[in-house]
């Protein structure tokens, strides 16, 4: 029997000013009083596309076919918190993406028609976000909403996308370990 991968596709935070302004505004969020989980700092990135478990051998087929997408660099600008499903009562809480964010939405919407022909469908509409943190159970004094309200035009920062990442996740007690199975670079880098 083969081994199951849960793996999915990313542009990860490399920008150094960038990581520290989202770091930042994590620790703003942790000490709201809310019961959070933060994403790890080396852990921030935008998915592009979740995958889920899949076999070693469609591990293989997924990473050959993800060099056949093509792209030029671009830039990124990370703007705003928001959070999933509403402000009003978060489950999740992220950062948003102004400049590039139709850049991402292509490059998402290039990957998913190539994994498409491996019968992979996406189970919800891409949309431009970094998570920070996911949110367990919420202050009763208004200050998690309170923090993503006063940075919700907040501009964090931006970088240079030139590559994304096949990347492999395993789920562990103090959090998701992340791995790159195959990085993938634009044609203009």
């Amino acid at each position: 029997m083969q081994r199951r991968i849960r793996c999915f596709i990313a542009v990860d935070v490399e920008d150094e000013v960038l990581r520290t302004r989202l770091v930042r505004v994590q620790e703003l969020l942790r000490d709201t009083g809310a019961k959070l989980k933060l994403v790890e700092p080396s852990n921030l990135h935008i998915t592009l596309r979740f995958i889920g478990e899949v076999s070693e051998g469609m591990v293989e087929e997924i990473a050959s076919l993800l060099d056949k997408v093509s792209f030029k660099s671009f830039e990124m600008t990370v703007k705003g918190l928001g959070a999933f499903p509403r402000p009003s009562s978060p489950r999740v809480v992220w950062a948003g993406v102004e400049r590039g964010a139709e850049e991402l939405r292509m490059l998402a919407e290039s990957v998913d028609s190539l994994l498409r022909r491996l019968g992979l469908r996406r189970d919800k509409e891409f949309r431009a976000h970094l998570t920070l943190a996911r949110v367990k159970r919420s202050d009763r004094s208004g200050n998690l909403r309170r923090v993503i309200s006063e940075y919700s035009d907040y501009v964090f920062g931006s970088q240079r996308v030139v590559r994304f990442k096949f990347k492999r996740s395993i789920l562990t007690s103090a959090g998701p370990v992340y791995s790159d199975l195959a990085v993938y670079e634009a044609e203009d880098v």
